[in-house]
């Protein structure tokens, strides 16, 4: 994913955690807050109980492949927070895409028809 589409700094990260709308799902949790851009950006985050580093980069790796495909197909103008849950670490990339195609719709950031 390109540096422009990453949401990166602490404030932000706060902002959108405490204003943003949550929806959840058994793989991965999206927080999703308007901003005042013309562009979508992502963050990623993985705690520490998804496990040790080599599985919380398994699982961030995991969700910027999956959002990566998804982000063209986005509604532009929102910054969008990724939570990884533990079973994430336990399926291929192909079921965290659709969970967060899944969690998009329920958002209403991307249409049904959309990415099939």
């Amino acid at each position: 994913m390109k540096r422009e589409f990453r949401l990166t700094q602490s404030a932000d990260f706060i902002r959108v955690r405490r204003q943003g709308r949550s929806y959840a799902h058994p793989l991965v949790i999206l927080v999703v807050l308007p901003n005042q851009s013309s562009r979508t950006r992502v963050g990623l985050s993985a705690s520490k109980a998804i496990g040790g580093a080599v599985q919380r980069n398994r699982a961030k790796r995991l969700m910027r492949h999956a959002m990566a495909s998804l982000l063209e197909y986005t509604t532009p103008g929102y910054d969008i927070i990724l939570l990884a849950r533990k079973p994430i670490l336990n399926v291929k990339c192909d079921r965290v895409r659709q969970a967060l195609k899944d969690n998009l719709i329920k958002a209403e950031l991307m249409q049904d028809d959309q990415s099939s």
